[in-house]
């Protein structure tokens, strides 16, 4: 009971549309065509890693009732609202001091909302293995993931040897989204891990960190957590957060702390951050085209992803490695090697 998770659920997943859009962003979304949502795949893998009542998601006021409605397992009041985006920092910092005020030595497992993951006993296996290992001491945890190609849209744990009798490594530097150049000699190097932005710790060791690093922050949350748990705690926090500096828990903890460690893991991670990572996860025909809808008709075409779950007939003839998107009547036809533009296009 002493465990708690915390779903990260604001994003509006701008790369992803018009399958994802500001009104109904990715998280909320069947995007693997399995027939559950992205943010419901992440809730049932920490199934067994703590009780419901011990789930948290912080979310835009915008979405609360997307998630009531995804996710009636988790208490309303465990569904907490940000009046406005301020980035990771002050997103996680309400969620720990809300726990805190009643679950005062809790262990927390903070999570993105929208990832993928393929092997998900031996994710929880590394969850576990993580939790017992800030529980004993000032500890925080960031998950590596073993990186299969020199990708260059993840941000990268640089780490130092494993722990005596341990898989758990210190972290000697968080570096930003490389070049190619320098993506190769990270995968070369054998010791650089993807920054998967899953993080564990004891509640006390975050909120520390917060006070220490960020003492704004820190100051704005005792200020806000004066009214948890009661009917002036939506007008406080309304007050309060749109004030605090937008900051990532990279930069405001992470990146300053000598306490952080990584523990390296394969478990089948993907962020599904574009629609080319999405091509290479689900299933392909002989031509390498990836399709999510049961009313696709291809003809001729070849290495294409095509997301059309709800068209009433879709067809395709001459297309080579393309994106094409059916939602609610908006429609996007886009070569996979321009889909970076995609959150620039005029919509």
């Amino acid at each position: 009971m002493n465990t708690h998770v915390v779903i990260m659920a604001g994003g509006i997943g701008s790369r992803f549309w018009p399958m994802s859009t500001p009104e109904f962003p990715k998280q909320f979304v069947d995007v693997m065509g399995c027939g559950r949502t992205m943010i419901q795949m992440t809730v049932e893998r920490f199934s067994a890693v703590c009780p419901m009542s011990n789930f948290w998601v912080v979310t835009s006021a915008a979405y609360v009732d997307i998630v009531r409605e995804q996710l009636p397992e988790i208490p309303s009041e465990n569904i907490l609202a940000e009046p406005c985006a301020r980035n990771t920092a002050p997103c996680i910092a309400y969620a720990c001091w809300k726990i805190m005020a009643k679950h005062p030595s809790a262990n927390i497992v903070v999570t993105p909302s929208d990832a993928l993951v393929t092997d998900v006993e031996e994710f929880r296996r590394v969850i576990n293995g993580a939790l017992d290992f800030t529980a004993e001491d000032r500890r925080i945890v960031t998950l590596g993931i073993k990186p299969t190609r020199p990708e260059t849209g993840y941000g990268y744990i640089a780490a130092l040897e494993a722990l005596p009798d341990s898989e758990i490594c210190s972290v000697e530097s968080f570096r930003e989204k490389p070049s190619l150049d320098v993506a190769l000699q990270y995968l070369a190097a054998g010791n650089y891990y993807w920054n998967a932005g899953i993080f564990v710790w004891n509640v006390d060791t975050i909120v520390d960190s917060l006070r220490r690093f960020t003492p704004d922050l820190a100051s704005k949350m005792d200020e806000m957590s004066e009214a948890f748990y009661t009917d002036r705690e939506s007008e406080v926090v309304a007050d309060i957060f749109p004030t605090c500096e937008k900051i990532s828990i990279d930069y405001a903890v992470m990146e300053k702390a000598d306490y952080i460690y990584t523990f390296p893991a394969d478990f089948g991670w993907s962020d599904v951050g574009t629609w080319g990572s999405l091509w290479t996860l689900l299933p392909h025909d002989e031509d390498g085209n990836a399709v999510v809808g049961n009313n696709v008709h291809l003809y001729g075409c070849k290495g294409c992803i095509v997301h059309a779950p709800n068209a009433k007939s879709l067809i395709l003839e001459g297309l080579s490695d393309s994106i094409v998107v059916e939602r609610d009547g908006r429609i996007l036809i886009c070569r996979l090697s321009e889909e970076q533009r995609i959150k620039e296009f005029d919509k």
